[in-house]
């Protein structure tokens, strides 16, 4: 595949006025049934999108392409299972290899909706759940609501990444720069993928290990912060080269949700409807892993005293290290995905707490786009939290697991947790935008 990713990404280099429609092609064909299982997606996704980064394509345009390319690979696929139902099997491709839609199937039937928002971060499974949701009838209004949903995520965690990288190999950048990221990155990336191997290994302490871990990269940044200054300093460049009027707009709507006076009336509201079904374990579990989140942050910020990057306007006066933003959201949508993978296998436990990290992400990097926080900040919040919860769920399972929540609570808590944050970003919205402003 070597030379022929390279013939390709040096046509595109030589034709950067394709670059567009290869970004659309390519996220197309990953999100296509069965073209989604053969071509190497993936690898071409983020080759397009370094490419994008070099200049070719602002971010709002390339996560854009992504979406709406991801969106039209699902609704064809889903009108192809809808239109053959069980007579697809005989199709080129899956009469030699049925295990492909098998699986899928066998998904699609255990959890519904649900595996077509997490099942679209599983490689083999993203091309053919929407095939094998039409092919049981699912209505499409709800297949198409659920389809937008995943696709946003899906845009941005496989485009960013890609795109970040071209754009930082394009600017100047500050030296030391690439030696600090490669650390920062690749102490996460351990972490991250110690941290999965135990859990799908089942080990005995894989909880207290993940707490472990997020304690030490904690601890790395907390001493180590001031001399990563030129990772700050080189992403805090990069993303102000790049912002625009649709991408403000997003990341206020964003910071919002974060602002700590909704986190804490998410936080009360999740555990007041914990505590009103009965759920007491669930809810002592929320309750202590959202609590001693924000009591840790007030802790630190205040120890460090970190100033805060000059970037707005009307600068802020509190402290900057850890991100309120970052280590609230992160606590909340952890705390929300670990109660949603209770019951179920370790591969689809991790897969919910990869979905839960995503809004929680977008939150976390809207404070770095509007200058509020540097990018250490929002990584020892996101630590803090996962530490806290990972403790949390170790003390909290100590002689039994947390049960799974019943589905009639669950149809309880996330409309009102939607419907609380559609209320406050109604009303303040306005108002935030222009307390943002340049």
């Amino acid at each position: 595949m070597g030379p022929w990713l390279d013939s390709v990404t040096a046509w595109l280099t030589v034709n950067p006025q394709w670059l567009a429609a290869a970004v659309f092609m390519v996220a197309f064909v990953e999100c296509l049934a069965i073209a989604g299982l053969i071509v190497p997606g993936t690898v071409l996704l983020f080759a397009v999108a370094v490419l994008a980064g070099s200049g070719a394509l602002s971010l709002s345009e390339t996560l854009l392409l992504g979406f709406l390319a991801g969106v039209l690979g699902d609704v064809v696929s889903y009108f192809l299972g809808r239109h053959f139902h069980q007579n697809i099997r005989r199709l080129p491709g899956l009469r030699h290899h049925p295990e492909w839609i098998a699986g899928a199937e066998s998904y699609f039937q255990r959890y519904g909706i649900a595996s077509l928002l997490v099942g679209r971060f599983i490689g083999p499974l993203r091309p053919m759940l929407p095939m094998v949701a039409g092919m049981f009838d699912m209505p499409f209004p709800r297949f198409f609501a659920v389809s937008l949903l995943a696709a946003a995520g899906w845009s941005v965690a496989y485009l960013l990444p890609g795109w970040t990288t071209g754009a930082a190999i394009r600017l100047p950048l500050p030296e030391g720069f690439w030696l600090q990221t490669g650390i920062v990155v690749g102490s996460i990336a351990v972490m991250v993928g110690l941290s999965a191997t135990s859990s799908l290994r089942s080990h005995r302490n894989a909880t207290m290990f993940i707490a472990g871990m997020s304690f030490l990269i904690l601890v790395g940044l907390f001493i180590g912060y001031p001399h990563l200054t030129a990772l700050d300093q080189g992403v805090m460049t990069l993303i102000q080269e790049h912002r625009s009027p649709a991408l403000d707009e997003a990341a206020v709507v964003f910071t919002l949700i974060g602002e700590f006076r909704n986190m804490l009336l998410f936080s009360a509201l999740l555990v007041g409807l914990l505590l009103v079904t009965r759920q007491w374990r669930q809810a002592i579990f929320a309750g202590s892993t959202l609590m001693f989140t924000a009591l840790g942050n007030t802790l630190t910020k205040h120890f460090f005293t970190r100033l805060r990057p000059e970037v707005l306007s009307d600068p802020l006066t509190s402290y900057s290290m850890p991100s309120g933003h970052a280590s609230g959201s992160f606590a909340l949508f952890l705390t929300l995905a670990v109660l949603a993978g209770r019951g179920q296998p370790p591969r689809m436990r991790l897969t919910w707490l990869l979905v839960g990290c995503l809004p929680a992400l977008a939150i976390s990097l809207s404070r770095v786009y509007l200058g509020a926080h540097w990018p250490t900040d929002i990584l020892a919040g996101a630590m803090l939290a996962a530490c806290v919860c990972a403790v949390s769920l170790g003390l909290s399972q100590r002689q039994t697991s947390l049960n799974a929540l019943p589905p009639k609570v669950w149809w309880l808590v996330l409309p009102a947790l939607v419907a609380l944050f559609g209320f406050f970003v109604l009303r303040n919205l306005p108002h935030t935008m222009l307390r943002y402003a340049y």
